[in-house]
């Protein structure tokens, strides 16, 4: 398995309780905007390699939902659910995301989707929610492997055009 020659910022900020990913890929902003709205795209890539995804709800507009599960071995191990508060094509998401699991853990995350020179992108994600117990609970959850390994996938899947 290799590894993306781009690095993941994951960051906690001290006086808020947020999360900040940034990473950038060699595609298109229009190609990784698509890449987190077409279901089919998303089950993909989305989660670390030990997991498929299996999308169970999925209405990528304005004032729509989603919600997938992951199994492991063709056990489910996890779901997840949210809305999507605003879709604006090629430029930014807004939605909610919350662990079935843990449904008072919901975070509002903002992606957006900067273009960068030589055609490629820029994704920030910002996690916003309502402590920082609940913050620390997610840092400390594993996410930065399945964040890491997630878009060492979605590189994979734009390399190949997607």
């Amino acid at each position: 398995m290799t590894r993306s020659k781009h690095e993941t910022e994951i960051k906690a900020d001290a006086k808020v309780p947020t999360i900040e990913i940034v990473r950038e890929f060699d595609a298109r902003p229009g190609q990784v905007f698509h890449a987190h709205v077409d279901p089919e795209l998303y089950a993909q890539w989305i989660g670390p390699h030990s997991v498929t995804t299996r999308i169970t709800r999925w209405d990528a507009r304005t004032g729509g939902e989603w919600a997938f599960a992951n199994d492991r071995d063709g056990e489910e191990i996890a779901a997840f659910y949210g809305s999507f508060h605003e879709v604006r094509p090629n430029e930014r998401i807004v939605w909610t995301f919350t662990y079935e699991g843990q449904p008072d853990g919901v975070a509002l995350e903002t992606l957006t989707f900067e273009e960068l020179e030589g055609g490629r992108t820029r994704l920030r994600t910002l996690s916003v929610v309502e402590n920082f117990e609940t913050r620390d609970g997610i840092l400390s959850s594993g996410m930065d492997t399945g964040v890491n390994e997630g878009y060492d996938k979605l590189d994979a899947l734009l390399a190949k055009g997607a």
